[in-house]
């Protein structure tokens, strides 16, 4: 048996949005958060400057976090450590599920660039002896050192290991390991509250027939079609 919808007009739904009330402060807190979260750090400077907003964290800590990311990203791995723990050596002493995923990416570079025997001598020394103490990293490095058995890589069964996006993940990660030594949120905040938004549309549309924002880039409201 069908159910009807509650409608509700556009001049309901907005007279409902006008009685919340939303601090200014708590806005701008929140766009700080992406600009500082995401790496933009010119961006924050200026919004800290414009807005009076105080970032959570000193954002000259900004440029070394992104310089490390962007190190992992072009393959510097080795660069990107050093850079690490300059930053804080406790990052990776305390961390060692991120210290092998660095290392593992260092490997993968060795044998991207064809450099055989340096990458067996390196997967011997640095990363099978982490391997014997965790059997998740065993197969980790079972799986990139499988990336030496075929000429072309191409047809290897975890080609994926050599991708651009295996960079982007591990960078990532260390991304993520910095905010949070800093005792920041890994991920922004703001991106969270859309899909809170996303969700909470979906579950009123079982319930009734209201304007939706559907590009979030404009949050625009769109008259309801019954």
């Amino acid at each position: 048996m069908a159910t009807s919808k509650k409608v509700i007009t556009r001049e309901e739904w907005e007279k409902k949005l006008n009685a919340v009330k939303l601090r200014k402060e708590d806005m701008n807190t929140l766009v700080m958060n992406f600009l500082v979260t995401e790496g933009y750090v010119e961006a924050a400077e200026k919004f800290q400057r414009e807005s009076g907003t105080k970032p959570e964290i000193d954002l000259a800590t900004i440029t070394d976090r992104m310089a490390v990311k962007k190190a992992v990203q072009n393959g510097n791995v080795e660069d990107a450590i050093e850079k690490v723990n300059d930053l804080n050596p406790e990052i990776l002493d305390t961390n060692p599920e991120l210290f092998f995923h660095l290392q593992q990416q260092r490997l993968i570079e060795l044998i991207r660039q064809g450099r055989t025997e340096e990458a067996l001598e390196f997967a011997q020394e640095e990363l099978a002896p982490r391997g014997e103490e965790n059997q998740a990293f065993l197969e980790e490095l079972e799986k990139t050192v499988a990336l030496l058995v075929f000429e072309d890589a191409s047809t290897c069964p975890v080609k994926e290991l050599l991708d651009i996006s295996h960079r982007l993940k591990t960078a990532s990660e260390v991304n993520a390991a910095i905010l949070t030594s800093q005792s920041h949120e890994k991920d922004p905040k703001l991106p969270s509250l859309l899909k809170m938004l996303i969700w909470a549309q979906n579950q009123l549309d079982e319930k009734a027939v209201y304007p939706h924002i559907n590009d979030l880039s404009t949050g625009q409201l769109e008259d309801p079609s019954v």
